[in-house]
Parts: C-alpha cells; structure tokens; sequence
C-alpha cells in the first residue's frame, strides 16, 4: 500500500485484481471516513482494515 499516492488508486488496482480472479462486477471503496448501504451478491463481500483505511469490495449481478 505504500507505494499508492491515493485511495483511489488502491480502489481501482483491488477493483481489477477482485474482476480479474472472480470476474465482473466488483466495486470498491477505500478510505478514512465513510458509509455505505449495498446489495450484493451472496458471499461476494469484504470488509477490512489496512492499519486505519477501510476497505470494502462487493460484486453485483
């Protein structure tokens, strides 16, 4: 993670990681502060902490 200057960068290079081995379509969100309210695919979510960024990954059909 260290080598990223943005979350946004982390987001899009998880994002393509994520549809390159399960396929389309995931979405990511990477950051500090925020919320969210999804629906996806059965057991196609994640939620994780990289020291104090979150980062959540969930396909849609």
């Amino acid at each position: 993670m260290e080598h990223y200057n943005l979350e946004k960068d982390i987001a899009s290079d998880l994002k393509e990681q994520f549809e390159l081995e399960y396929g389309p379509t995931w979405h990511c969100l990477v950051g500090r502060h925020f919320s969210s309210y999804v629906t996806h695919e059965k057991s196609c979510y994640c939620y994780f902490y990289i020291g104090q960024m979150g980062v959540m990954l969930f396909k849609t059909p």
